[in-house]
């Protein structure tokens, strides 16, 4: 009977290590295209490519742009969504189907765990992201949109690393038009922004190590 048990519990041990060590699929679809409608009333349109993020053959969101490797193990990329832009009074017929861009996404090849980023100030119309390492660099909007920021923000950090005012934001028409896509450099780690409305500013990069998944919840809302 005592060995009947141990072989038992052998084989248990077994199943958990191999369920332990389950390699997860992770791989970006197919790019489609699609419109983003931008403007004060929406009235145009730009071209939008956007891609699905899949688990081991299950769709767990959409995306469009490129990618960043942090580490050999986890990537980030920017969501995209649909929102449903039908009014109650329109017909009672299929939504109306509005492709937007969305917060940024950290992807876990190894465990299939895909978290949205909380990244502070960020504007998904305005920001444009520039990566280095874990750190994301772009110019931030305030909460009413009427304040421009510099902000640098790292994953698995509480806190934004930079968050220095660049005056009024100009809420122009156009996607990404607030600020050039800033530029890093390395030794020192330094970034440079590029405000369209104001002269250029540099902050060098000092910071503690971190969790990469510190603070992350897989799901978080927008």
């Amino acid at each position: 009977m005592r060995k009947l048990l141990l072989l038992a519990a052998i084989a248990c041990l077994a199943a958990g290590d191999a369920h332990a060590a389950k390699q997860h699929v992770v791989v970006l679809g197919k790019a489609m295209p699609v419109k983003l409608f931008v403007g004060t009333n929406e009235d145009k349109s730009i071209d939008l490519k956007v891609r699905p993020l899949m688990v081991d053959g299950k769709i767990k969101e959409f995306t469009t742009g490129e990618s960043h490797d942090v580490t050999e193990q986890t990537f980030v990329i920017q969501r995209a969504y649909r929102v449903n832009d039908t009014l109650p009074e329109d017909p009672k017929t299929l939504p109306k189907w509005r492709w937007q861009r969305g917060t940024w996404l950290l992807v876990d090849r190894t465990n299939g765990h895909v978290n949205r980023l909380s990244l502070p100030e960020f504007d998904p119309y305005y920001s444009v992201v520039s990566w280095y390492r874990e750190f994301a660099a772009y110019c931030g909007t305030s909460q009413n949109g009427e304040k421009l920021f510099a902000m640098v923000a790292q994953i698995g950090a509480k806190k934004p690393v930079v968050r220095h005012p660049l005056g009024n934001a100009s809420l122009g028409e156009m996607p990404d038009s607030e600020c050039d896509k800033p530029e890093w450099q390395r030794q020192p780690t330094r970034v440079t922004f590029s405000p369209k409305h104001t002269q250029k500013v540099s902050f060098e990069i000092h910071s503690k190590n971190v969790d990469l998944n510190e603070g992350a919840t897989d799901k978080d809302e927008e």
